[in-house]
């Protein structure tokens, strides 16, 4: 009797072991640039400057932006997604702004930590207004280990690039060449918001 308590013992002991090992999920192809960033945009000049007026053109302010990885997982392209914070004519009601928001799929580098396309498909939502603002175009886009700074003063990632749109009706009126979209990671923290 003694042998079969023992052996149910190192049975149940064997078992409870087993059952506590975690499986290793792992992350997704873009793990190295995925995350969710506070932004602005700025309309600046050739050069990068922003042009007179130009810092916080569209005047959302600084809002969420997302990098995440294709539904196929490749691991040389990404979705860059604003969640329709730049659509300038849903947030000012008015019908003869332009959708500026940002939905569109990127090309990869992920040892240099860079991304870029030329005249990409814009995923973002149509609505009502005016959608005359379809393709973009993605330039020098990079994020930055540690160049950043949180409110609270510790490092962050950031992020940067400028983008273009095709059949935009704001230029070259407006005086400016581009956009330049940049900003830090998201921390989490209530402080740094």
């Amino acid at each position: 009797m003694k042998k079969i308590l023992y052996f149910a013992a190192t049975l149940l002991l064997g078992l409870t072991i087993t059952s506590c090992d975690k499986e290793d999920i792992g992350g997704t192809a873009t793990e190295s640039m995925a995350g969710q960033w506070y932004v602005t945009i700025d309309a600046v000049d050739d050069s990068g400057n922003p042009i007179s007026g130009g810092e916080d053109y569209f005047g959302v302010g600084r809002v969420l932006f997302l990098t995440y990885n294709t539904a196929s997982n490749s691991p040389t392209q990404m979705w860059i997604d604003d969640l329709g914070a730049f659509d300038v004519a849903s947030t000012y009601g008015n019908k003869a702004y332009p959708n500026y928001a940002i939905k569109s799929v990127v090309n990869i580098d992920q040892n240099a930590l860079t991304f870029s396309s030329s005249n990409a498909e814009n995923h973002a939502a149509l609505n009502s207004y005016k959608s005359d603002v379809y393709g973009i175009t993605v330039e020098q886009g990079k994020i930055l280990k540690g160049a950043g700074r949180q409110n609270n003063g510790s490092p962050a990632d950031s992020i940067v690039f400028y983008v273009k749109y095709t059949n935009d009706p704001w230029y070259p009126d407006d005086g400016y060449a581009k956009y330049k979209v940049s900003g830090i990671r998201y921390s989490g923290l209530v402080e740094n918001d």
